[in-house]
């Protein structure tokens, strides 16, 4: 209660006031120049080969500490909008008393396409372009073309500047858009970036930044520590309420187990107050260094446990050029397809992966049958095929190019038949029984019929949209026909993307649907809401399966490597006896 007093009494306080009171934030002792501590050599030039953001100009401003030695990559602090809070001074101040390491600077200014006839036509700015969307676009900018461009540039004095390539000897920061920006470069490359300034931050929604604290909650915790000021008199606007949102990050930091510290404030969309506390800010992101920052602990608490600790993504084999379809026999080996080099390769239970069939007739989709015969389908060669044990083909249906396929424990084969990219013709959803007869159970609706799974009771037939977010439910009807089709499962989508992607399904005996999508494996509870999402290591996933002698470890096929992942759930094999999944809670 004492604490509620307190803010409406520092609400009421501040209530009215002139914004030149309410930014009345004085930096201190560290933000300013102090005799005896050597000072750092300012670098200034105009950036203007950008191929991410083509036709740009922006100015950078590099800081080097007189501490510098060229023989030791130095660590790196990036700031959009250029040069603020003090930087470089407060930097000269804290690593001459040992606070931080030796820290180079980058300031860089967001990029304005200039006018072809500045008397006649306007620049064209690209700030809120650059800073205010998610996705990895000016990540890819300051890693690929700017900090190279810094390492080209030398002192003074002679000086060659080396950086740092680990993410753990880097830091990001910016006020308003370039705060969201600074976190975005870390979110998409934590490996790049691990310390994180934010400083009155765009999370309203003006390019999407409002689904951060939704994604945070979800996405498996990433290595990055997070320092966030705000002040309640913030802009609340057509986008959104500064002030909230701001909050709405921290909440969904410290509920994901996130390294996260704040000072909020009473300021207004102003940098005063960020400049004030930026030495205590970077501080507190540098502290304990060298140590490498660690990863949150996401609750999980509506799925259960589902990750081990200490149990990560395991290389398990790499080299391919494009693998695709997975599946796995009643031993736990996992069978997936290299389809640029017609092979389907096996992994044992001790890891290690042969090669299985060397001309797998350009496979996309592959599920073993109650009999522990493996079937095939593809989008190149228009059957349905059975390996035999002894090495022969049998041909199950021909004139169906099929993406992907389940064989339910009865022996019903359901395989989605999407239309090649230059066709406008609809997707299909084929039932062929047992017996060989065949029909088409849907089609229409579905853009690009892709991935296709069973529910571990087997009364349903999930089936997932290429081209949407969506995953369409079934009811299976007795027959094998099918009914009561929704759009059930709701996926997120990258904000570069205007669809999912979604490919390879996968259930546990639980019954949560794992969805291999562009933002990662995608984790659906049974009422058809993601509960998580887990990224791969090289951010590329078409396809899954549970595999293992106990089948509780997740195989990702992803591009041109293969990861597995032991985890505290196991798989539901449609050519196992169907289990009931426990209730789910609503």
């Amino acid at each position: 209660m004492k604490y509620l007093l307190a803010a409406i009494v520092f609400a009421f306080a501040t209530k009215g006031l002139p914004a030149a009171e309410l930014n009345d934030y004085v930096p201190g002792p560290d933000s300013k120049i102090q005799p005896g501590v050597p000072q750092g050599e300012l670098i200034k030039f105009e950036f203007t080969a950008s191929k991410i953001f083509p036709g740009t100009t922006r100015e950078v401003t590099i800081y080097v500490p007189r501490q510098y030695d060229p023989a030791k990559p130095a660590c790196v602090h990036v700031n959009q909008d250029g040069l603020q809070n003090n930087a470089n001074v407060v930097f000269d101040n804290l690593i001459a008393r040992g606070e931080l390491p030796v820290i180079v600077g980058v300031f860089v200014t967001p990029g304005v396409v200039k006018a072809r006839d500045p008397a006649t036509q306007q620049d064209h700015y690209n700030r809120s372009y650059e800073y205010d969307g998610l996705g990895d676009a000016y990540a890819r900018f300051v890693l690929d073309e700017l900090l190279p461009a810094v390492e080209s540039k030398s002192t003074g004095d002679g000086r060659p500047i080396h950086l740092s390539q680990s993410g753990n000897d880097r830091s990001i920061g910016g006020q308003s858009s370039g705060g969201i920006a600074a976190f975005t470069a870390a979110w998409e490359r934590p490996e790049a970036f691990s310390r994180v300034f934010s400083a009155i931050g765009s999370y309203p929604d003006l390019r999407g930044g409002m689904r951060y604290p939704g994604l945070i909650r979800k996405v498996e915790p990433k290595p990055i520590r997070v320092f966030l000021q705000d002040g309640e008199n913030d802009q609340n606007i057509y986008a959104g309420d500064w002030w909230m949102a701001n909050q709405l990050m921290e909440r969904a930091l410290v509920y994901a187990g996130y390294e996260v510290n704040h000072v909020w404030g009473h300021g207004t969309h102003s940098g005063n107050h960020a400049a004030a506390i930026f030495p205590e800010a970077i501080r507190w992101l540098w502290k304990d260094w060298p140590r490498p920052v660690q990863a949150g602990q996401l609750p999980l608490e509506r799925i259960g446990p589902l990750f081990i600790p200490g149990e990560a993504w395991e290389l398990v084999g790499q080299g391919y050029k494009a693998t695709e379809g997975a599946a796995v026999n009643a031993q736990g080996e996992v069978f997936f397809n290299d389809m640029s080099d017609n092979k389907t390769f096996k992994v044992g239970l001790d890891g290690q992966v042969t090669l299985f069939n060397g001309d797998s007739k350009k496979a996309n989709g592959e599920a073993f049958d109650p009999q522990g015969r493996l079937l095939s389908v593809s989008m190149k060669d228009p059957r349905v095929l059975r390996h035999e044990a002894d090495g022969t083909l049998t041909v199950l249906a021909e004139g169906i190019a099929g993406n992907d396929i389940v064989v339910a424990h009865n022996g019903d084969i359901y395989l989605t038949n999407p239309p090649p990219d230059s066709s406008n013709e609809a997707s299909k959803l084929w039932l062929i029984r047992p017996d060989g007869t065949r029909q088409v159970v849907d089609t229409g609706a579905v853009k690009y019929m892709n991935g296709v799974t069973l529910s571990p009771d087997q009364s349903l037939l999930y089936v997932d949209d290429y081209r949407s977010h969506w995953i369409y439910a079934y009811s299976v009807q007795p027959d094998g026909t099918l009914a009561n089709k929704q759009r059930f499962d709701w996926l997120n989508v990258a904000d570069s993307d205007d669809q999912s992607n979604a490919d390879g399904l996968r259930c546990d005996r639980d019954g949560l649907l794992y969805v291999a999508t562009r933002l990662g494996i995608q984790i659906c509870d049974q009422t058809g809401k993601v509960q998580c999402i887990v990224p791969t290591p090289n951010r590329r996933v078409s396809n899954l399966v549970f595999g293992g002698a106990h089948f509780d470890t997740l195989y990702a096929t992803c591009g041109d490597k293969v990861f597995r992942r032991k985890l505290h759930k196991t798989g539901a094999n449609a050519w196992d006896a169907p289990n009931k999944p426990p209730k789910p809670h609503l």
